[in-house]
Formats: C-alpha cells, sequence, structure tokens
C-alpha cells in the first residue's frame, strides 16, 4: 500500500498544477478525495491489513491525505490568484499621472451641514462638538428620559459589552453603560456643565440607531441640534430663528408651523412642519423636518441651571432629510455608497 500511497501523490503532483479553472479542480479533487476518489479507495482497504500492521498503515494514509490536502490547497490558491488577476486586468503603473484630473467636490451631507453652520453663526451660535461614544447619562438621564422608556432599549440603542473602556469618555454614574449616542442633544449636556449662561450652540454630528436601512432610513445617520439658554427665551424667539434658518436656507418662500408633540427634555415641545413646494420632487404642501421645545425645568436642575432664571429653547432636524430637499434627492442610501456618479453632481 505504501507503493501505491506514492504513486498518488506522485500522479496528484503532475497533474495539480496543470488545471486552469475552479471546474477541473473540483473534478480533480473528486477523483482523488471525493466519496468514489482514489485516496478513498485505499482508506477502505484499511480493514483487510493485519491487525499488526494497521497502526504503520494509518500513519501512512494520515500522511498521504495531509500531503495531498496541500497540494490541493495550493492549487485552488493559484486558480483563486488567477480569477482575480483576470478581474483586476493589467497591472497599473502607479507612477503614472491620473486619468481623472477632475478636482474634488464636497459631500452633499458636508455643504448643507457648513451652509447651516454660517446661517447660525451669523446669528451668534457657535459650533460645539461631543463624543459619539457616550454613556447613558449625557445621552438620556440627563435629558429627563427615564430608565423604562422605550428610546434606552436594545432593539433602539447600541450599546457597548459592560467590559467595554473608554478613557476619553468619563462616566457620571458608575453602573452606567457606554453606547453610541442616539442623538446629538448629548452635547447640549455637556456645554451646560461647562459653565453658566447664556450659551448658544449649534451641534452638528453622526448618530446611531437600530434603524432597518431602507429609503428613508439609516443605521447611522447626521443630526444638527441648537441650544439657547438665557434670561426671557419664549417660544417666539424659538419660531423666529426656524422661520430665519429656513428661510435663508431653502428660500425666501418657506414657512415654517409648530405641532404640539412629546419630547422628554422640553415642554411644550412641537414637530416642526415647512412648506417646500418650491423644491424638487416636494409635492406635500407641508414636510416634517425636525422637533423643538423649552427645555425642561427637569433638565436645567440635572445641569445645575435655576430653572426660576435661565429658560430656553432647543431644536434638532436630521442633516440627510435637509439635504434631500435641497437637492431633490429622494432614497437616503445615496450618501453612503460613494457612488462618483452621483458625487460629483455636487462640485
Amino acid at each position: 500500500m505504501q507503493d501505491q500511497l506514492s504513486a498518488l501523490l506522485a500522479k496528484a503532483a503532475v497533474e495539480l498544477p496543470t488545471l486552469q479553472t475552479r471546474p477541473e479542480f473540483e473534478a480533480a479533487k473528486a477523483r482523488y478525495v471525493g466519496p468514489n476518489g482514489e485516496l478513498t479507495a485505499l482508506m477502505k482497504q484499511m480493514g483487510a491489513v493485519p491487525k499488526e500492521q494497521r497502526p504503520v498503515v494509518g500513519k501512512l494514509i494520515n500522511e498521504t491525505k495531509t500531503q495531498l490536502q496541500s497540494q490541493l490547497d495550493a492549487a485552488l490558491t493559484r486558480i483563486g490568484d488567477a480569477e482575480l488577476a483576470a478581474q483586476l486586468g493589467p497591472a497599473v503603473d502607479a507612477t503614472l499621472p491620473s486619468p481623472d484630473c477632475g478636482p474634488g467636490t464636497h459631500h452633499p451631507l458636508t455643504l448643507v451641514r457648513e451652509e447651516m453652520c454660517r446661517i447660525l453663526r451669523k446669528v451668534g451660535f457657535t459650533v460645539a462638538d461631543g463624543p459619539e461614544v457616550e454613556t447613558e447619562y449625557y445621552c438620556f438621564d440627563a435629558l429627563n428620559t427615564p430608565s423604562d422608556h422605550p428610546a434606552r432599549d436594545e432593539k433602539d440603542t447600541f450599546y457597548f459589552p459592560e467590559s467595554a473602556r473608554f478613557g476619553n469618555v468619563s462616566k457620571k454614574i458608575p453602573e452606567e453603560k457606554y453606547l453610541l449616542r442616539t442623538h446629538t442633544s448629548s452635547v447640549q449636556i455637556r456645554s451646560m456643565l461647562k459653565g453658566p449662561p447664556p450659551i448658544r450652540i449649534v451641534s452638528p454630528g453622526r448618530v446611531y440607531r437600530r434603524d432597518t436601512t431602507d429609503a428613508t432610513h439609516s443605521a447611522n445617520f447626521h443630526q444638527l441640534e441648537c441650544l439657547y439658554v438665557d434670561k426671557n427665551v419664549t417660544v417666539r424667539d424659538l419660531k423666529a430663528l426656524l422661520d430665519y434658518i429656513f428661510a435663508s436656507l431653502l428660500g425666501k418662500d418657506t414657512k415654517t408651523r409648530f405641532r404640539p408633540h412629546y419630547f422628554g427634555y422640553t415642554e411644550p415641545s412641537f414637530e416642526v412642519d415647512l412648506t417646500a413646494t418650491h423644491l424638487p420632487k416636494v409635492k406635500k404642501p407641508w414636510i416634517e423636518i425636525g422637533g423643538c421645545g423649552m427645555v425642561d425645568p427637569t433638565v436645567f436642575e440635572a445641569v445645575g441651571y435655576d430653572p426660576e432664571i435661565w429658560t430656553g429653547y432647543a431644536f434638532g432636524m436630521g442633516l440627510e432629510r435637509l439635504a434631500m430637499l435641497l437637492y431633490g434627492i429622494d432614497d437616503i442610501r445615496y450618501f453612503y455608497q460613494n457612488d462618483l456618479r452621483f458625487l460629483r453632481q455636487f462640485a
């Protein structure tokens, strides 16, 4: 049997390097190690081997099987490399100038974010930033979101394992969890904890939620939120600012309206609609664009502000929604596909 095993390896060593395609490889593999393969047939002869010789013969068969498998793996790797090379085409000389000499462009979300920040800077807002990895205190507790609120469920929020540690994000409460922020409202809490009012900030950034991706939803997207805290701030101030923002961004014909709503961190709270029929692909008379309201006194107390002295408003909206309105984009997935045919339209 040793001669048969040696002959089998020698035969494979000659045949396998000549294989060029996967069908050829699969056929050869079946001939050697398939149910009716040559090595399989030799292994079936073990029953006829005398008992005292079985350890030696078994060792020879195992060694042959290992060597044959190495030859098969090498042949498959070679065929895979050849297929990849055929797909890639001829080698590229990296020292040659690029055939694509066009200038780079800003992403549409970047364009909208920068325009919104420019509009708000003109009326005294400063840009504030915060970490995307947050703790429950900044994302929920300080924003008057109770522990049993649906937004805190693992079906809606991305939590890190309890063993995770982030040196640049400190915990307010030892037992709280780390998570990917679900809104940029956490930046408002961090900004208020840094010092006393007045405060006037805008905080654009990426946020994360457990949403199923479709034409209008994504598990990660971008928000822009504003916070203004001072003495004698009213709903009238909030409405005036939103009218100014959308008239500046979408045109003077744009109007806004409030609808009563509920948010845990504002009271009263409103949904914001706007008219946008003058924009591309917009046919509805009113489009929901975001949420807003007067900061709840409970939130002020959480950050050490006296709600008897200070009042303020906050509002937030999705940058993707704004960009879709402004540019007539009907699928949110276009923003993340890095398709140059799409991106070059925003030069």
